[in-house]
């Protein structure tokens, strides 16, 4: 079975009621999709970062009352997970489809990163596209288009990875649910490489620590 993209009916998952019928839908739609993302990109993400890289799939198993209210698959270099360290993302909000790189509050390496960042900061906010998006905090739909933040609003939140637990940065891009070219597989294909090479050096850094 190929890829066929995503639909409507797939982010209407979000709207049904209670965990056990939210996860039956979301194992029945979604992880299928997933699990052709995990098998399509991972050889693809392990020759651009040089590293073996696994997929996994987000399987929401600590909930026991609240129903997810989003869900991914996340590429790392881990074969055990990827919270513990740097790594990329797609996943699903209600409204729209994300695609990030990621290092979340869990990574032992955010703090060294977090410094890296700031070093190169002018660099890095020339090197991300002004229509690409960032986001603080992975439970949250909400993001930050690159051409609104300034380099000190960067090197703020560059500087709050090394220093604030919680914190946590995320790059790359959403796309509204209603977009044409989720319905299109090959595009939609082409276009979460294209943004997983352009967030790459980001990946990169940390590699290079």
């Amino acid at each position: 079975m190929e890829f066929e993209g995503f639909s409507t009916k797939d982010f209407d998952v979000f709207e049904i009621a209670g965990l056990d019928e939210r996860m039956e839908a979301l194992k029945e739609r979604i992880r299928p999709k997933f699990e052709q993302l995990g098998q399509h990109f991972t050889p693809i993400l392990s020759v651009k970062t040089g590293q073996e890289m696994f997929y996994h799939v987000a399987k929401h198993a600590r909930r026991t009352v609240n129903p997810p209210k989003d869900t991914w698959i996340a590429w790392s270099d881990n074969k055990r997970g990827y919270k513990m360290v740097p790594h990329f993302q797609v996943g699903l909000w209600p409204t729209h489809l994300f695609v990030w790189f990621a290092v979340i509050y869990e990574a032992p390496s955010k703090g060294v990163l977090g410094t890296k960042f700031a070093e190169n900061v002018q660099e890095i906010k020339r090197m991300i596209p002004e229509d690409f998006v960032w986001s603080f905090d992975h439970m949250k739909p909400e993001s930050y288009p690159n051409h609104l933040l300034s380099e000190e609003d960067l090197l703020h939140a560059f500087v709050n990875l090394t220093n604030k637990k919680k914190s946590e940065i995320l790059c790359g891009i959403t796309i509204d649910r209603e977009d044409p070219i989720l319905k299109s597989p090959s595009d939609l294909l082409e276009k979460i490489e294209n943004t997983f090479h352009t967030v790459l050096p980001l990946y990169t850094m940390d590699i290079e620590i």
